[in-house]
This record gives C-alpha cells, structure tokens and sequence, in this order.
C-alpha cells in the first residue's frame, strides 16, 4: 500500500525523538555560578577547617551561596549571581592565602535523573560564557639551538670513546664544526656519525686553514621532529597547569608550528591565569649527603608529601629535569611501584660519571618551583595586592641507586599513587621551550550573555519567519515542515550535548543556517509534490513520487555542502571550527527530519486511505 510505513519504522522515528528529547533536556537548567577551591599542592585534601574558613571569608564579605560540594581535594560553592564571583574569589583567596587556587566555575544544575542516564548540557565556548584567551608563541630557534649544544657535547664523548681524535667541536649557529688533523680522521668520523646518527644530520667537508672540517647540519625533519616534540610537551605541561585552575572545558591546542592557543571559559581574573600559566617549574637530581660531610657543601630540605621530613643533600647537582625525555609509570619484578626515566646523552653522560662511584648511595629528585607568592600592602589608605616571585624546593624521591645509571633507569621505593605524580612531574615539570605571550584577550560574562542573548533572537527570528512561511504557502504540509524542523533543533542539541561538543557564536550562526537548510529539502518535496499533481497523478502516487524523485537532489546538495564543513572542520581553528560542527551536525539531523520524520506524519494523515485532493498551496 503506497505511502504506509512499517510499524517498526515509525517506533524507529518515534524513539529516536524520545530520546533526542531526553538528551536535549539539560540545556533547560542553566548552570549556577560558583567558586572552586582546590590546594595547590597535589594529593592535599580538603579538611573541615579550611571550609570553614572559606565560609566565614564569604559571610565576611556579605556574599550569599549555598549547595556546597566536597569531592576528594576540591569544593565547590554556589552563588547567588555571577555578579558576586570576582569579589567572593577575592575575599576567599585573601583568607586562605598561596595554598590554595581559588577559580571561577559554573555549576550544573541539571536534575539527578538525568545525570544517571548520562545525559548533560552543551558546554559554552568562551564568546558566550566569558573568560580569558591567550595566544602563546613558542620560542623554536632557542630550543633548537639548545639541542645542538647538547649534540656537541653528545659528538666529543663518542669521538673519544671511538679513538677518533679532532682538534675542536664547536657550534656555529644551526651548524656543528667538527676540525681534523687529517682527512682520514674526518672521514672515519663522517661513517661513525652517519651510522650513529643516520639521517639527522646533512655533512659537508671544507679546509680551512690546514684543518680539515667536517660540518653537520640537521636536516629539515630532524628539525621539525624537534619542533614536534617542544611543541606537544609544551601543551602537556600547560594542560597540567590549567587543570589547576579547576576551568569547565578549557580549551589548549596547538595553532600552526609554533603557537598554542589557550582559552580559559568563565575565567575573568588574567592575571590569575597568567600566573598559573607562566609558573616555572623543573627537578633537579642530588646525591644525599654522607653523615660527615661539611654543612658548606650540603642543604637541608623538607619532602613535598611530609614538610616534617627532612633529609640533607649535596649541593651539587647531577643534572636537571630538563634533561629528561621521557619518564612513565610502572611496576619492577616483584610487583612495586617505579618509575622509569630516559636521559638525553648530556644527562645519561652526567649521570654515569656521577653513579659510578654512588652505588648503594641515595639519590633525590629535587622539585623546584617558582611561584608567585602573594602579599597586601596599604597604599594611601587602600589594602592592595601585590605579588612576588619565591623559589621552593621540595624533595618528591628519595632512592637507593642500586647500580651504574646512564641514559635509561628507574626510580623505585614509592607507592603507586607517588610513582604516578612523579612521572607526570617528570614528563611536565617543566616547560620544553621558552614561552611568551604575543595576544591576550577577556570576554566578560555580560558580554558573554548579551551575545547568547543575541544569538538566541537570531535564532527564534530565523524560526519564526520559516514557520510562516511555510504555513502560507505548504498549508497542511507546512504544518508537517514546522513540526520536523522544532524536532531537528532538539536533535541537533541533543547530538551535540551527547558528543561534549562547545557551542559557540559562530556555533549559533551554524544553527540559524541550518533551520534554512532544514526546510529547503522539505521545499524540494513538496513542489515535486505540486508538480506530479499537476501531471494528473493521483494525491498517494504524487506523495509517493515526490518523496522518491526529490531523495537524490536532496542527498546530492546535503552531501556537497557536508563536504565543505568537513574540510572547515579539518582546516579550521576556532570559530571557524564551531561553525563546522553545528553546520555538520545539522545537515545529518535535516537530511533525517525532512525526509524520514516529514514522510512519517505525511503518512499519518494521508497514507492508507483514499484522498481526494491534498492541502499543501498553491494552484494544482
């Protein structure tokens, strides 16, 4: 029978919406504006005292909040108006002072039940909430040049060990200088480094002044391999940093070769954020001092997880965190907790000399941190803040090296949970490359709501007028149009809120654009429609072919313009992004509102009976 769906596709399309509904749901309950208060030491726990503490800072400072929330190390209270942020973060962080990160965050109010079903709100992207946007430039030619130092020390100790004598090693800009007595010697040296080194290096040989030279340059992928490496550990160690400030949905990621872009949503404090972001942090490795040794030439330090544990340690260094490549987590042989950590060859070569004659000796990892401390001050009359830097060093390991160590070995004695945080200190103690900040902008949240507010009219204005539209000119079928397009938006929320996705303002341009692609495909139908009746077509064979007949235009101009998101998608940063994904998600929800939702009520109210005439406009 023409224009009859099958049971199960109707139930198909029906639950689909459900559960669109269901999903789309949490966007109704707005989030509540709230303070996080997280201590800045990790591991620490959130004791009663200091939530009592924070309470009195906010009844101090005539501020109303309720909800609070302990989980583990961090609480969240929640505030009557956004408004109130600033001061309450303020007058908090007065009373609690540096131990603590106290941030700005937005609470989610959406009910139990739903939460239990996994279903959750859109997250907003800085235009619409608010916040902070840096963009960060990562110092390449530094970081290069600082690779090729550690490659001439790395060739002087190889050249040694292989009885290949040279009369200098010196660095010239990009370039490493290698100078020979003879041309024998320098191409003995040119097959060992080609077989050390294979295809970092591009050798040329030159005479200057009776020597013989060998001159290494890296090649273009060696350089870009470094640049890959800085760049990614650089925006693992800004991940970790921004975590700290307790941010919903912050957004770090790399922009072009040598740039990262930081956006911090509902963060308006930027110097806040500049202090987290800008915190250096590295490890210093130091022998245990003997019993006997002279208080000159050692140092006493507390342990970061215990400040009543103490241990006294040489004052020279071994080598610094800097040297570390790589370092991650495991288990030895017997099941206990380590660490294992590679050197690069400056490292592993100062590593050997020092261990050889400390086996059975401790060795500490010494983290140091700079970090801004803050103080207040009167100014004619007026209590100001003002911050300074201190340097603090804490122990986070101390271990009986077991054997010889170069470039590869492991740290052991620790409980899981410190084997973890201190590989990830490891790994991100410290940053790869010099940073520094080439833009800095704050969105804040009244213009954050103005444009949610704005993008919100754009959105009802472009709805309203299609609706219309559609009902002058489709009539019944128009009906049928509007109902599918109110159930594209919830599917288009509710596929977007599923994946996590950020909406944004270019995000919201997406949307307006689809509500005029959604009805489009519904147009094409329908004026097939008109046109088959036209042709003398009964009204069930000219629903029947306009659907069919107008399918392959439609997925043909979907399809096109899908490709183009993805590609936006793809190329895109930003904006540009969020633009890509509503539009993309929009054009999958439209394809299946006006083609299998409208075909479904179409079939409700005509399909299965006979029909004398449709009402759908029009002169037919």
């Amino acid at each position: 029978m023409l224009n009859k769906y099958p049971l199960w596709k109707n139930l198909l399309i029906l639950v689909v919406v459900a559960l669109a509904f269901i999903y789309a749901a949490p966007n109704l309950y707005p989030p509540d504006a709230a303070i996080q208060v997280t201590p800045s030491r990790a591991g620490a726990e959130m004791s009663a005292a200091t939530l009592s503490d924070v309470r009195r800072a906010l009844d101090d400072a005539d501020i109303s909040y309720f909800g609070e929330e302990v989980n583990g190390s961090t609480a969240l209270l929640r505030l009557e108006s956004a408004d109130a942020q600033l001061a309450a973060k303020a007058a908090i962080q007065r009373k609690l002072g540096d131990e603590f990160v106290v941030a700005l965050n937005l609470a989610p109010t959406t009910p139990e039940w739903l939460v239990n079903l996994g279903a959750g709100p859109m997250t907003l992207g800085l235009d619409l909430s608010g916040g902070v946007h840096f963009l960060m430039e990562v110092d390449m030619d530094e970081y290069v040049a600082g690779r090729i130092a550690n490659y001439r020390e790395d060739l002087r100790t190889n050249l040694r060990q292989e009885n290949i004598k040279y009369r200098r090693v010196t660095v010239e800009g990009d370039k490493v200088r290698l100078s020979f007595r003879e041309d024998a010697l320098r191409s003995e040296a040119r097959t060992f480094i080609n077989r050390t080194y294979p295809g970092e290096f591009l050798p040329q040989e030159e005479e200057v002044e009776g020597n013989f030279d060998l001159i290494l340059m890296l090649t273009e992928q060696k350089v870009r391999d470094f640049e890959d490496y800085a760049l990614k550990q650089n925006l693992m160690t800004l991940r970790n940093r921004v975590n700290e400030l307790g941010v919903a949905e912050p957004l770090v990621q790399r922009q072009g070769r040598n740039r990262i872009v930081v956006q911090l949503p509902g963060v308006q404090d930027t110097a806040e954020a500049k202090k987290i972001l800008g915190k250096a942090a590295n490890l210093e490795f130091r022998l245990e001092a003997d019993p006997g040794a002279s208080r000159f030439a050692t140092e006493e330090y507390t342990f970061r997880d215990n400040q009543n544990r103490t241990a006294r340690l040489e004052k020279k260094v071994i080598t610094t965190g800097d040297s570390v490549t790589n370092a991650s987590s495991g288990f030895d042989e017997n099941s206990f907790p380590q660490v294992n950590i590679s050197l690069d060859s400056k490292g592993a070569a100062r590593m050997t000399q020092v261990t050889k004659k400390a086996v059975q000796r401790r060795m500490a990892v010494l983290f140091v941190e700079r970090k801004p401390k803050t103080t207040y001050e009167m100014v004619d009359g007026v209590e100001q803040a003002k911050t300074i830097q201190v340097v603090e060093k804490s122990i986070i390991s101390l271990a009986t090296i077991q054997s010889v160590l170069g470039s590869s070995f492991r740290i052991t004695g620790l409980q899981s949970a410190e084997a973890n945080e201190l590989a990830l200190l490891l790994r991100s103690g410290a940053l790869a490359a010099p940073m520094e900040f080439v833009e800095e902008r704050t969105v804040g949240p009244s213009l954050g709501a103005e444009n949610i507010e704005m993008g919100s009219r754009s959105v009802m204005a472009g709805l309203a007028l299609v609706l219309i539209a559609m009902l002058v000119f489709y009539r019944v079928f128009g009906l049928i149009a509007n109902i599918a397009l109110a159930v594209n938006l919830v599917l288009l929320v509710a596929l977007m809120s599923i994946i996590g996705a950020t909406l944004t303002l270019p995000g919201i341009a997406g949307i307006v654009l689809t509500v005029g692609m959604a009805v489009d495909a519904n147009v094409l139908i329908f004026s097939r429609i008109r046109e088959e009746l036209k042709n003398g077509r009964s009204p069930q064979q000219a629903i029947h072919e306009g659907y069919d007949r107008a399918f392959l235009t439609i997925f043909d101009a979907n399809l096109t313009t899908l490709i183009v998101a993805v590609i936006l998608f793809a190329v895109g940063t930003g904006p540009v992004k969020g633009f890509a994904v509503t539009l993309s998600f929009g054009i999958l929800t439209s394809m299946f509102t006006a083609i299998m939702v409208t075909r479904s009520m179409t079939n409700l109210v005509y399909g299965g009976r006979r029909v004398d005439s449709l009402s759908i406009g029009g002169k037919v």
